[in-house]
């Protein structure tokens, strides 16, 4: 499997909201880093599995749609524009898209570590703004 098909089966995975194919799609040393400070990151495959359904649930209709695919080698660079319906503590429903990159690097066609840069700030102010100016 080559770099950009480990990278489009694993986004696909997510964006179809499939918390085993995400999972299935990295290695077991998997690493998982936000750089974000509003992200947390997680390490192994296992670790990624069991937070998988708790985030999905709160970012519904997760869509990450790729603006590009950048590879070099093994690595490979993928800008996006991520769409949701992100879930607040009393279920209520909030939009959101913000623009952010991936830093994938893939082993033995499975993505073994993953960097996501995304702006934790504009997220604060969309949830907040929907919420009529309340954090």
């Amino acid at each position: 499997m080559t770099t950009v098909e480990a990278v489009r089966r694993y986004l696909d995975a997510l964006n179809a909201g499939d918390a085993d194919a995400a999972a299935d799609a990295v290695s077991d040393d998997f690493v998982n880093e936000h750089t974000s400070a509003r992200g947390t990151g997680v390490r192994g495959r296992t670790a990624y599995r069991a937070r998988l359904g708790e985030f999905l649930a709160q970012f519904r209709e997760l869509h990450y749609e790729p603006e590009d695919v950048i590879v070099d080698g093994e690595r490979a660079a993928v800008p996006y524009r991520m769409t949701c319906r992100w879930v607040d503590g009393d279920g209520t429903e909030r939009p959101v898209s913000l623009r952010g990159i991936f830093r994938f690097r893939v082993r033995d066609g499975l993505v073994a570590h993953r960097v996501d840069y995304w702006d934790g700030e504009e997220f604060r102010r969309q949830i907040t703004a929907a919420q009529g100016g309340h954090a």
